[in-house]
């Protein structure tokens, strides 16, 4: 756990070339929660920097994608209110006034040095449901084709609850998937990961994490609300293991030491990739969706789904609950209601009922060709945990 000298460097960060950096709230606003300008000039002058070093030659043609909060914070001031609200309706109209002067503010700031940027505002559904998903892939590939920086945030002004990301780090962290980054640079205002409270005397700073074995006995704390935003560590190294987990390796210091980071410098907690990198969705499916329902299943389909990785036919089905329509996520369940997968359904709530139980063929000659095809089709199922 012990710190590194900072004049080395992480070979694997300086060799990233696809990179995504997520700022948050905290680390953009002023001590009273507006937006602060002279904060977010000093992010794009780092990320400037770093842009630049490959127009001069100096580096190997790097691309950024940004996942920046600040939108509600920014959105408070010019509506009146005092600190952020926590209703879920003038938190949209914050975000609805903030987004525009947070995007404003940083397409003045990238202009002073010729660089143009695109808005990208996402929901859950807009990553886990297949069209959506290419769409968003497409639009973020084109704009770094083209040159521009693609700003990225939560879109506030529609999520409801049911389809909220809930924070930015998991956001950013499904972004890095997304776009099949190099490396993702989680930025805040603690410098890195500490094996405590990192105001409490004797703490020390985590160097790097190589693996769940890493974290034992660190108390991380909670994942409460600051004053601006929504997270905390706990959301962070949360979004650190997903990345990790998708092959993207990960960094997590203070903003201050943004440029220290991104040139692969020993600073802040550098999480080493714990899986491999991945061209499915399912890590969206898994992380950034909120079931709708639940369909609870027999042993023998909680076998052929979680073993042998099948589809979810109607036969395997024992119960059904909840209010969804087709194409929502759902819970997959086995008779003990322990989820063990999770799926993009293919009929609505109410029609399930009447297919408990029954063969694909028998439905079909009953009720029509729509109906000899599965409730939850392998390509749109995660499993969860091994069952038992």
């Amino acid at each position: 756990m012990a710190e590194q000298d900072g004049s080395a460097v992480r070979d694997e960060v300086a060799a990233a070339r696809r990179i995504v950096v997520k700022i948050g709230s905290s680390s953009l606003t002023t001590a009273a929660g507006g937006l602060d300008a002279d904060r977010v000039d000093a992010l794009v002058d780092v990320l400037a920097k770093v842009l630049d070093r490959d127009v001069s030659g100096a580096g190997d043609g790097k691309e950024i994608v940004l996942v920046s909060s600040g939108a509600i914070a920014a959105g408070l001031a010019p509506l009146g209110l005092e600190r952020r609200p926590r209703d879920l309706a003038r938190q949209q109209a914050a975000a609805s006034v903030g987004q525009g002067l947070l995007v404003a503010r940083y397409t003045a700031s990238f202009a002073r040095y010729g660089r143009r940027v695109g808005q990208v505002l996402l929901t859950t559904d807009d990553t886990s449901r297949r069209a959506h998903y290419r769409n968003a892939t497409r639009t973020l590939d084109q704009l770094l084709a083209m040159g521009a920086l693609p700003i990225v945030n939560e879109n506030d002004t529609v999520a409801t609850d049911e389809i909220r990301f809930g924070d930015n780090d998991r956001l950013a962290a499904l972004v890095a998937h997304l776009v099949r980054a190099d490396l993702l640079v989680l930025l805040s205002d603690v410098d890195g990961l500490y094996d405590g409270d990192p105001r409490t005397p004797g703490t020390s700073r985590i160097d790097e994490v190589k693996g769940p074995k890493d974290l034992a006995g660190v108390t991380i704390g909670s994942a409460g609300r600051s004053g601006v935003g929504t997270g905390g560590m706990v959301t962070k190294v949360e979004a650190a293991r997903i990345a990790a987990a998708a092959g993207v390796p990960v960094v997590l210091t203070s903003a201050s030491r943004a440029g220290d980071a991104l040139l692969g410098r020993h600073t802040g907690t550098y999480f080493h990739r714990t899986g491999r990198r991945s061209a499915d969705r399912l890590l969206w499916l898994a992380h950034a969706s909120e079931p709708r329902g639940a369909l609870t299943l027999d042993d023998g389909a909680v076998r052929a789904v979680v073993e042998r990785r099948t589809s979810l036919l109607p036969a395997g089905i024992a119960a059904v609950e909840g209010e969804f329509t087709a194409g929502d996520p759902v819970e997959l369940r086995d008779t003990e209601g322990r989820a063990v997968a999770r799926g993009l359904v293919n009929f609505d709530a109410k029609e399930i009922p009447r297919l408990i139980g029954r063969s694909t063929r028998d439905l079909a000659r009953e009720l029509g060709p729509a109906y000899e095809r599965e409730v939850v089709h392998r390509d749109d199922l995660v499993v969860l945990h091994r069952h038992g």
